[in-house]
C-alpha cells in the first residue's frame, strides 16, 4: 500500500470517532461557557493566567469570533483545568474526499470526449462507460496522485 494511502487510511482511523461527535460551539464561546458553569469570574482566570481581566475579557470576545490563537485559548483552557482539543475533520473519510476529487477530474475528462464523440456520432454504451470511469479513476489515484488538488 502506497505510504500516502496508509496515512490516509490510519488518519481516517482517528477521525471516525471526531465525525461521529460533532459537539457545536456554544454561542459565546467555549471560554466563557467553562468559565461560567465552573463559577469562576474574569479575574480568577486572569490571576491563573498572570494576566488581566481585560485580556481574559478579549480572549473570550475573539473565540466567539473566531479570531482567537490556539495558543491563547490553550492557556486559556489551562488555567481553568481543560485542555484544547483541536483537529480538522473531514466531512467524509479522507479516502473518499481524494476519490471524489478523482471522479470530477475524470467526469470533467470524459465530459469532453463524449461530447466530441456525440458530435462524430460514436456514443459509448453506458456500461463500458461505467467501466471506463472506474477504470480511469483508479489510474488517476494511482498514477498521479498529485495533479489531484491543482486548478484543472
Amino acid at each position: 500500500m502506497e505510504d500516502r494511502q496508509f496515512a490516509r487510511k490510519s488518519l481516517d482511523a482517528r477521525l471516525a470517532n471526531w465525525r461521529m461527535h460533532d459537539p457545536a460551539r456554544p454561542h459565546r464561546g467555549w471560554l466563557r461557557a467553562i468559565r461560567e458553569a465552573l463559577g469562576m469570574t474574569f479575574k480568577d482566570v486572569a490571576q491563573r493566567m498572570g494576566v488581566s481581566e481585560a485580556t481574559v475579557s478579549g480572549y473570550e470576545k475573539r473565540e466567539a469570533d473566531d479570531s482567537i490563537t490556539l495558543g491563547s485559548l490553550r492557556r486559556a483552557a489551562e488555567a481553568m483545568n481543560c485542555r484544547l482539543v483541536y483537529a480538522i475533520v473531514p466531512e467524509t473519510s479522507l479516502e473518499q474526499v481524494v476519490r471524489d476529487r478523482a471522479a470530477r477530474i475524470v467526469d470533467e475528462r470524459l465530459a469532453r470526449v463524449g461530447h466530441t464523440m456525440s458530435l462524430e456520432n460514436q456514443g459509448v454504451p453506458s456500461t463500458d462507460f461505467a467501466h471506463e470511469r472506474e477504470r480511469m479513476i483508479d489510474a488517476l489515484l494511482r498514477d498521479e496522485p498529485r495533479s489531484l488538488w491543482r486548478i484543472p
